[in-house]
């Protein structure tokens, strides 16, 4: 395919959004440093009332909205079961460390899941990882938030939490670690279209790297650990990029064995397991090794990203689209339907409720959703980067 297709069809080309992120980050930290010294001032007294919260949460005591109850298992910690339809926003580290901003979103009638990045595009951990560990070394952990409070307070909620994992884009593993990147044919470090370093999915190093941190997270509370980026590059000198230990094998199958190994390190820990994929991942090879047939057999639910200002003109014999948002999330969902059958896996798409093209109007996100539960998906989740949501939409009819 075309480079200019893979640019209309990345929902992850957000270079824009993530300047008015970075803005957004740079506040919340002066507002942290103000706080600070209260904070420490607290600290000797919430330490005393500290261990009750924790065991009143953990023990399924608090109080919650009704949507959920924690899953009693062996496990240390307590899971929230996934609920029986999932209607979630995403959440950026930024957004997550403000604790009125989460406390505004638990509120939303008839939301139920939060999936909030644990891992972003930037490589940035969005809660600090433990001393010795790779992540915390590079600088990569931030301490945007606390894992566990975050996961006491939605559980508290009765709230389904979802960690997201941006795994093989990480400008900051790349750049600190260049032995674990992808390269240029003169050895330096390869970058994408818009600079970003990438990780290469060949090297084990790297999947230990992102299990570590899913492994932090599911350890915290985070009830599922979804898998974003769990590709190859689709923009960018593809042609040149050179893969150090590369495999003899199709690009799927290496994908598939990340995935898989993965599934298997997470699942003793309780957590669930899951990836996001493009749109057209199940119409068409890409030719960057996401194909769900592959990969639904390992883990408990794909998410795909069917966007609907993301497609071209003609997809699915649709004129426009983007302008046809129902019948463009219906066609993409058939698809996936077909390639998810026989495995256990299940289907949850990211449904488009922000403005590129056209201003989306609530009932055109509403139209997306009644498509998704047209083909029997499991929910859905809304992406807007600004973390702005059409909130009457969340509320089950």
């Amino acid at each position: 395919m075309s480079p200019e297709l893979f640019e209309s069809l990345d929902p992850n080309n957000r270079f824009r959004e993530r300047r008015a992120q970075a803005r957004r980050r740079r506040n919340y930290r002066r507002r942290a440093a103000i706080g600070a010294l209260a904070l420490l001032l607290l600290a000797v007294a919430a330490m005393a009332i500290g261990a009750t919260v924790i065991h009143t949460v953990d023990s399924g005591k608090s109080s919650t909205k009704g949507a959920q109850q924690p899953e009693k298992k062996k496990n240390a910690v307590q899971r929230m079961a996934m609920p029986k339809e999932v209607r979630g926003i995403h959440v950026t580290p930024a957004l997550a460390s403000d604790s009125t901003k989460i406390d505004e979103y638990l509120a939303i009638p008839g939301l139920n899941t939060l999936q909030v990045d644990i891992k972003d595009e930037n490589g940035e951990v969005g809660f600090l990882m433990p001393n010795g560990t790779l992540a915390r070394k590079i600088g990569a952990a931030k301490g945007y938030y606390k894992a566990g409070q975050l996961a006491g307070k939605t559980r508290a909620a009765g709230v389904y939490l979802v960690g997201r994992i941006v795994t093989f884009e990480d400008p900051i593993l790349s750049q600190k670690r260049p032995d674990l990147a992808i390269h240029n044919p003169d050895g330096s470090v390869w970058t994408n279209d818009i600079g970003l370093g990438w990780t290469n999915p060949y090297d084990k190093r790297v999947w230990e790297y992102n299990v570590e941190i899913a492994k932090a997270a599911a350890q915290r509370g985070f009830d599922e650990i979804q898998f974003d980026y769990v590709r190859f590059p689709s923009d960018g000198d593809v042609e040149n990029a050179v893969y150090r230990g590369k495999v003899n094998e199709g690009l799927g199958w290496t994908i598939a064995r990340f995935v898989q190994y993965a599934s298997k390190e997470l699942k003793p820990l309780g957590v669930r397991v899951s990836v996001d994929m493009f749109g057209l991942a199940a119409t068409h090879d890409l030719g960057i090794g996401q194909i769900p047939r592959r990969v639904a057999k390992f883990v408990d639910a794909i998410y795909p990203m069917v966007y609907p200002s993301h497609y071209n003109p003609g997809e699915y014999n649709l004129p426009d689209p983007s302008g046809s948002p129902g019948m463009t999330v219906a066609a993409s969902l058939q698809d996936f339907r077909k390639q998810m059958r026989g495995t256990k896996a299940q289907l949850i798409p990211w449904l488009e409720d922000f403005s590129l093209g056209r201003t989306r109007t609530p009932e055109e996100v509403r139209a997306q959703i009644e498509a998704a539960r047209s083909y029997k998906a499991r929910g859905f989740l809304l992406w807007n980067p600004l973390g702005v949501y059409t909130q009457e939409v969340l509320s089950r009819p």
